[in-house]
């Protein structure tokens, strides 16, 4: 029988820049978003909690208290991890017109490859990406896949009865995605080295807005796009990874990787802070392990709430409701300034 443990973290994009570079999604939202009514533009129209949190820095105090809570919850999902020493890992991250663009687009693929190659901070010999490590552009991580495991979890979840694309080689992008990709970074964040397989089942979480927004936030073209999977099919999904694990000989982390609520989705809040109420409401439900109340979402609650990439988190939601396991929360970081609310768990 399978031993496993289950991880939910955030692979917020912006974390990876120094924080005095001020370089928050707000202010891109500011700069480049034309829906944005020109008074909403102005501080005193924000909520006062936003106001607060911005200051008159432009929020750099509250990005030194945004990283340190986020920091310490990798770093004690990191010590989990390392006490459970996995065979492999399995990542639920969306992919973000990375590879799943206008020539495919499935619900769900695995990725099964040997390695991963990946380079997060631009190339050598260019002006590289700044990053909070100072590591220089060109500097190349090096993940282990595992083939075997991952084409195993692809025949299981077809045999119960979830039809799972899969890959043996990238059609776009090198490499791995942000979303799995910043996951190892900040579960690497004290650069200790990341030797345990990883297993990446990419979810497409952005759905009516894939091709629309090309990944970001951006709109470039008028037309919707079909929806992606709803909350329900993404628990089941979950629900099939730990039933064809519980039937392994392995060791898996299973981790979901999203922030909640992203405010550049969030029309009714002017694309400018995250539906803080909503992911309250989600919040409270898996605080109280009711993984029940997110199968009965609808997408177009999920959308409403600009809470696409919160499918990655009812895939593992999924799993841990067939395991029987209920969260540790270790923090929930509440924020209208730094584009989405964030929650670190540990399920065992």
């Amino acid at each position: 029988m399978a031993e496993i443990l289950g991880l939910g973290l955030t692979h917020y994009p912006p974390l990876i820049g120094p924080d005095e570079d001020k370089n928050i999604p707000l202010k891109r939202t500011l700069n480049s978003n034309k829906n944005v009514p020109e008074e909403m533009k102005n501080p005193s129209a924000w909520p006062e909690p936003m106001r607060i949190e911005y200051g008159e820095d432009e929020g750099y105090a509250s990005s030194l208290e945004h990283r340190a809570r986020l920091v310490a919850g990798f770093r004690r999902i990191r010590e989990e991890l390392d006490a459970f020493n996995p065979d492999f890992v399995v990542i639920w991250g969306d992919d973000q017109y990375e590879n799943f663009r206008e020539d495919i687009i499935p619900p769900f693929c695995v990725l099964a490859y040997d390695e991963f190659e990946c380079q997060p901070f631009g190339v050598e010999g260019h002006a590289g990406r700044r990053n909070v490590w100072n590591e220089p552009a060109g500097t190349t991580f090096t993940y282990q896949g595992n083939k075997k495991a991952a084409t195993a979890l692809v025949s299981g979840l077809i045999d119960h009865g979830v039809d799972m694309a899969y890959a043996y080689q990238p059609l776009h992008q090198p490499g791995l995605g942000h979303a799995v990709l910043n996951t190892l970074l900040y579960l690497d964040y004290d650069r200790k080295g990341f030797d345990y397989p990883v297993v990446p089942m990419l979810v497409n979480c952005y759905g009516s807005r894939v091709i629309r927004n090309r990944g970001g936030a951006i709109e470039y073209l008028s037309d919707p796009d079909p929806p992606g999977p709803s909350p329900k099919r993404c628990m089941q999904v979950g629900a099939a990874t730990a039933k064809t694990l519980m039937d392994s000989p392995y060791r898996v982390a299973l981790i979901a990787s999203s922030s909640w609520s992203h405010a550049f989705l969030v029309e009714k809040n002017y694309w400018l802070w995250p539906d803080v109420e909503s992911d309250r409401a989600r919040f409270e439900e898996l605080k109280a392990g009711d993984y029940e109340a997110w199968s009965r979402l609808s997408t177009d609650q999920v959308e409403d709430a600009g809470q696409q990439e919160m499918l990655n988190w009812m895939c593992l939601a999924g799993a841990m409701d067939t395991l029987d396991y209920k969260p540790e929360i270790l923090d929930y970081v509440e924020t209208y300034v730094f584009n989405s609310n964030k929650c670190l768990a540990i399920f065992k």
